[in-house]
């Protein structure tokens, strides 16, 4: 399943103010991800395509303002521009891949990640919603064309970077109206949902939870399902609406990244790494972990080794 989302922004002029303020903070410190004096707020460059990032991402909300990507989760493929954003609600394994970035116009991402205890309180000061919108489960990543508000939102709080003796006291309240605006927008109830009490999607990311605290156990759909309170197969669609993916495939693609993880920073070896996460045969692994991320363990981390 492809989901192509054009960009035909009328905001260019305030996507391009933020591309240049990210340029003037990220210059000469490289590629990748770098903190800010924000917390919470992180930038984003790359100045070359493909750059390929696999992991599990946490909820986020994150503006691209310059070059394309693509977001793989599940059999998703999310492909978004300039002025698009993007919130994950939930913890998802998600690969992204920069698929448009020169050194002269290189790839910009705007960061934020987001605080679901402070969206409950900004929730909780609202009107509760309805007991139906409660029972539908929804996407817990999506992508959409940011409006004029929730753009200016992004520079006022990049702005205090100049002036960061006003950044403890203004940032909550620029990021609190952030928060306020991604909740009235379009795609404000998959934000609304992941805070709200007892919402099918807030019970399925603490299942989530469940299954990242021990990836080499085995699970029951059954045990999953009563820890949720659901039958299970009400649990299997939901957990599938949330995710995309069964409840089987999210554990083993969690379980393949943490082998990724424990043979690339830990120096762990594949039977190792395997055995670590759960797997009982290595063949398996190995035919699962080349599927998932192109090429056999060894090769895989010489290559990211070597990069």
């Amino acid at each position: 399943m492809t989901i192509e989302i054009l960009n035909h922004s009328p905001i260019s002029e305030r996507c391009l103010e933020l591309a240049a303020l990210v340029t003037r903070h990220t210059d000469g410190k490289g590629n990748g991800f770098h903190h800010t004096g924000i917390d919470r707020l992180e930038f984003q460059r790359e100045s070359a395509a493909p750059v390929c990032l696999h992991g599990v991402s946490t909820p986020i909300f994150a503006i691209l303002l310059q070059g394309k990507k693509q977001a793989l989760l599940g059999e998703e493929t999310y492909n978004y521009g300039a002025s698009q954003y993007l919130v994950v609600s939930v913890d998802l394994p998600i690969s992204g891949f920069v698929v448009e970035a020169t050194p002269d116009r290189p790839y910009l991402g705007f960061k934020l990640d987001l605080d679901l205890c402070q969206l409950c309180d900004l929730i909780t000061a609202q009107t509760k919603p309805s007991a139906s919108k409660l029972e539908n489960s929804v996407r817990g990543l999506f992508v959409s064309t940011a409006d004029t508000n929730l753009l200016d939102c992004a520079l006022r709080l990049t702005r205090l970077l100049d002036t960061p003796q006003d950044i403890p006291i203004l940032a909550p309240l620029i990021i609190h109206e952030i928060y306020y605006r991604l909740l009235i927008g379009e795609q404000g109830e998959a934000v609304r949902q992941i805070a709200t009490s007892g919402s099918k999607m807030q019970r399925i990311a603490e299942i989530i939870q469940v299954i990242k605290a021990d990836l080499n156990r085995s699970m029951r759909i059954e045990d999953l399902a009563d820890r949720a309170n659901m039958s299970a197969s009400s649990f299997h669609h939901h957990f599938k609406q949330v995710t995309s993916m069964s409840p089987l495939q999210f554990q083993k693609q969690l379980r393949l990244l943490e082998a990724r993880r424990l043979m690339l920073s830990e120096n762990s070896d594949a039977t190792n790494a395997a055995y670590r996460v759960g797997y009982e045969s290595t063949s398996q692994f190995s035919r699962e972990y080349s599927r998932m991320f192109g090429a056999p363990p060894i090769r895989d981390i010489e290559r990211l080794r070597a990069a």
